[in-house]
């Protein structure tokens, strides 16, 4: 539209390894039309279960070592950024998450003409400090992206960010991966009669020992049924033990954080997210696109994926662990609507949330603020 070169852009996030943040900057990175944009990704920790996928892309990854703002490291990760910048004639830096911190006031200093930030998730999740931080850095972006319609109202109403600067991207699902496959479920669950699950980083905000605490309440109605967490963090040896306590431990599989997860997704008859605090959740997105009957605690953008009304999924109140054992009964007891649901689920998926629609939407943004800021 402005030249025949493609603009070069720097996708920035922390690191490049589990999570979905990780997940959405590598997907975007390889994903958005290269005839039109030219993706770079800078990170701080680059080496990660994103690095090889960007690699095999032919995204270049520009390593910015930092461990903190007010180290010598942090003058040298700006010099380097710089040289970067004009070395490869960087139009747009866009942040996924806190490295906007760093990335976006950088950007400002090189001259960069357009620069956009990231809002994910609630910041209510991340320590004091590092919330002033983001508040500082959102006046150094021309726009902030957030993933659904919950997290627009968030930051207009409790961040006070004009509404102008706040646009939508909704995360997006690569459906060639993800897709329902019936297959043999892997070894730990090959003989389970059902298997519920879930596939997240193990935080505290997942909350998943509600799901654990539904689970023994189910389990008694149907002994072969198995619990699988595929998902690595420091809340494993807590789960662990509470599944001793509840006595499940002999039906639940902890699965570490895999490139395979469309594997365990097709294996799980019904996916349960409980978090108590949620944005737009990509594990939840790829579960739908799978087909699998999905739950999820009524907080953040989950309805808007689910439905209001079961549309897509069942909702249950964040932190019931009652109501979301009636609601893994509901569905345990009920194949055509576990059926039904999944089928939903999957088209919903793979019509309107699909990779290419959310790279549209990103390159979208992207001209809409080239062309607001005159960038030749």
């Amino acid at each position: 539209m402005r030249t025949a070169r493609p603009v070069p852009v720097l996708i920035m996030a922390r690191e490049l390894d589990q999570g979905g943040v990780e997940r959405d900057v590598a997907k975007i990175a390889t994903g958005l039309d290269r005839s039109r944009f030219e993706p770079h990704v800078g990170a701080f920790y680059p080496y990660g279960m994103r690095y090889e996928d960007l690699r095999a892309a032919g995204v270049p990854i520009l390593p910015l070592p930092l461990t903190s703002l007010l180290s010598r490291g942090a003058i040298s990760a700006a010099a380097r950024m710089r040289r970067y910048i004009r070395e490869h004639g960087i139009k747009i830096v866009h942040s996924y998450d806190a490295s906007g911190v760093f990335g976006l006031p950088t950007a400002l200093l090189c001259g960069v003409p357009v620069r956009i930030g990231s809002q994910l998730s609630y910041r209510d999740l991340l320590d004091a400090r590092t919330q002033k931080l983001l508040r500082l850095s959102d006046r150094f972006a021309d726009a902030v992206l957030v993933n659904c319609e919950a997290m627009r109202r968030y930051m207009v109403n409790d961040e006070h960010i004009a509404a102008d600067r706040v646009e939508i991207c909704y995360n997006g699902v690569e459906t060639t991966r993800f897709f329902p496959n019936p297959a043999p479920r892997p070894e730990p669950v090959a003989g389970a009669s059902l298997v519920i699950g879930t596939v997240c980083a193990l935080r505290p905000e997942k909350n998943l020992t509600v799901l654990q605490e539904a689970f023994a309440r189910v389990l008694p109605r149907e002994g072969a049924m198995k619990l699988v967490f595929v998902g690595s963090g420091r809340e494993l040896a807590g789960l662990q033990g509470n599944a001793v306590r509840l006595k499940i431990e002999h039906a639940s599989v902890f699965v570490p954080a895999t490139p395979a997860v469309a594997q365990w997704l097709n294996a799980i008859d019904i996916f349960v997210l409980p978090s108590y605090s949620e944005a737009f959740s990509n594990s939840l997105l790829e579960a739908m696109a799978c087909g699998c009957a999905v739950i999820g605690s009524r907080v953040g953008g989950t309805p808007e994926l689910t439905g209001e009304n079961g549309e897509r999924g069942l909702l249950f109140r964040s932190g019931d662990s009652d109501e979301l054992a009636a609601r893994i009964l509901r569905l345990a007891e009920n194949a055509d609507l576990r059926t039904d649901l999944g089928r939903r689920a999957a088209r919903f998926a793979k019509e309107s949330l699909s990779i290419e629609i959310a790279a549209c939407r990103t390159a979208e943004i992207y001209e809409k603020w080239l062309e607001r800021k005159r960038v030749k």
